[in-house]
C-alpha cells in the first residue's frame, strides 16, 4: 500500500514564504527597473528629465496615499482575497505600462501600479505575521525580503537586457506574465487567512480607523520613517558618488551593485534569524549603531581601487538594508491581528514617504561640480548618522512602551 506523505507545517510555511517573496520580487522589480530605463524612455517618448522624474515619483506617492486610505478597509476582508485583488490590479497596470503610447498613459499606469503595490506589501507582511509563530517571524520576514536583494541581482539586469533586445515595452510585458503565473500559484496554494476577522471578547470596536491612530502605535510609524529616512539620504546618490568622487567607471558600477545585492541576499535570512533569537528590538538597535561606521566611512572615502570601494559598499548595503527586517518584525508584533493589515498599510506609507522626502532633501543638500563630483556628501553622512541616532532613541521609547525589550514579541 502506498502511503502519501503530507508536507509538514514547517514545509508548508516555507512554500508560503517563498511564494510571498515572489509577489514582493515582481513589484520591487517593477519599481526599480524604471530608473535604469530612463535614457531609453526619455528618447522614445520625448520626455524631459522633469517629466521622467514624475514617472518615478508617481509610483511611491501613489503607494503612500493608498497606504493611508487602506486604514479604512484593509482588515475587513480575508487576506488571500485582498492580496489576489490587489495583485490582479498590479498585473493589469504593468501590462498597461507596456501598452502605453505616450507619457500620460504611462504616468496613469505607473500610478495604478504603485497604488496596488504599496497595499500588497502591507498585506504580505500581515499574512506572514498572522501565519508564522513569533519565534520564527524574524527569519520569515527576512525570507520574504530577500526579494529586494534578488531584484537588484537578477531582476533589474534581466529587465535591461530585455529592453536592449526587444524595446522598452518588453520588460513590462514579461514581468506581467511572470506575475500572472505567481497569481495562479497564490490562488492554488495560499490558504485562507481570516483569523483577524474573529474579534476577541472585550476587544472593543477595532473596526474604526481611529483604533490604529493611537500615540503608542503611531510611534511605530515614526520609527519606520526615521530608519528609512536615514538610509535614503544617501542611497540614491551612491552611484554618482562612486563615479564622480571615488573614480569608478560606469562599466565598473554594475559589478559593485551586484556584489552589494548578493551580500544582502545572503544576509537577509541570517539577520531575520538573529532577530528571532535576540529579539528584533535588540538587533535593530545594534544595526542602527553599527551602520554609523560605514555611513561615515563611505561618505568620506577618498578615490580608491575597485576592490576597496566594493568592500565598503557591501558592508554599507548589508547593514543598511538589514535594518528593515527587525524594524518590520518589531512593528508588526506590536499590533493585534485585527488591526495588523491597516496598521502595516500606514507603515508602508511612512516608509514610502520617508524614501521620497529623504531623496529630495539629499538632493537639496548636494551640489555637483563641473567634473561630476558631488559636493556635500560628507556632511550628508553626518546628517544620516544623526537621524539614525534619533531612530535609536525612538526605538528605546517604542519598544519600552509596548513590552520590555527582553520580552518575547507578541504574536
Amino acid at each position: 500500500m502506498t502511503v502519501l506523505s503530507v508536507p509538514s507545517p514547517v514545509a508548508r510555511e516555507r512554500t508560503l514564504l517563498w511564494l510571498l517573496a515572489a509577489v514582493q520580487f515582481t513589484h520591487v522589480v517593477d519599481f526599480m527597473m524604471l530608473m535604469p530605463l530612463g535614457p531609453l524612455l526619455m528618447q522614445r517618448l520625448d520626455l524631459s528629465a522633469t517629466r521622467f522624474g514624475a514617472l518615478v515619483s508617481a509610483y511611491t506617492l501613489a503607494s503612500a496615499a493608498m497606504g493611508v486610505l487602506g486604514v479604512f478597509w484593509l482588515d475587513r476582508l480575508e487576506r488571500k482575497r485582498t492580496l489576489l485583488m490587489l495583485y490582479a490590479g498590479f498585473i493589469t497596470a504593468t501590462l498597461l505600462c507596456g501598452a502605453a503610447t505616450g507619457a500620460v498613459g504611462l504616468l496613469v499606469a505607473r500610478t495604478v501600479a504603485g497604488a496596488c503595490a504599496g497595499l500588497m506589501g502591507a498585506v504580505v507582511i500581515a499574512i506572514v505575521s498572522d501565519v508564522v509563530p513569533a519565534e520564527r517571524r524574524g527569519q520569515a520576514i527576512g525570507t520574504v525580503m530577500t526579494a529586494y536583494a534578488l531584484s537588484a541581482v537578477a531582476g533589474v539586469p534581466l529587465g535591461l537586457g530585455l529592453a536592449n533586445l526587444w524595446g522598452w515595452r518588453s520588460p513590462f510585458v514579461v514581468l506581467a506574465a511572470v506575475a500572472g503565473l505567481v497569481w495562479l500559484l497564490l490562488l492554488r496554494f495560499l490558504p485562507r487567512v481570516d483569523g483577524h476577522l474573529a474579534r476577541a471578547p472585550g476587544a472593543g470596536d477595532a473596526s474604526s480607523p481611529a483604533s490604529v491612530f493611537t500615540p503608542r502605535l503611531a510611534l511605530g510609524w515614526v520609527l519606520t520613517f526615521t530608519v528609512v529616512f536615514a538610509s535614503f539620504l544617501l542611497i540614491p546618490y551612491l552611484g554618482a558618488f562612486m563615479v564622480g568622487n571615488l573614480g569608478l567607471s560606469l562599466s565598473e558600477l554594475p559589478w559593485v551593485y551586484l556584489a552589494g545585492g548578493a551580500a544582502t541576499l545572503l544576509s537577509s535570512r541570517w539577520i531575520g534569524g538573529l532577530a528571532d533569537r535576540l529579539g528584533p528590538a535588540r538587533v535593530l538597535a545594534g544595526l542602527l549603531v553599527f551602520t554609523m561606521v560605514p555611513h561615515l566611512l563611505f561618505t568620506h572615502l577618498p578615490p580608491s581601487p575597485l576592490p576597496v570601494v566594493a568592500l565598503v559598499f557591501v558592508v554599507f548595503m548589508t547593514l543598511t538594508s538589514g535594518r528593515a527586517i527587525p524594524t518590520m518584525a518589531l512593528v508588526a508584533s506590536r499590533v493585534p491581528p485585527v488591526l495588523r493589515g491597516r496598521y502595516l498599510a500606514v507603515n508602508m506609507a511612512a516608509s514610502d514617504g520617508a524614501s521620497g522626502l529623504a531623496a529630495w532633501m539629499g538632493g537639496l543638500l548636494l551640489t555637483t561640480a563641473s567634473d561630476g563630483a558631488l559636493i556635500g556628501f560628507g556632511p550628508l553622512g553626518f546628517f544620516a548618522v544623526g537621524i539614525s541616532a534619533l531612530a535609536l532613541g525612538l526605538l528605546w521609547v517604542f519598544a519600552g512602551r509596548a513590552v520590555p525589550v527582553s520580552a518575547t514579541p507578541a504574536s
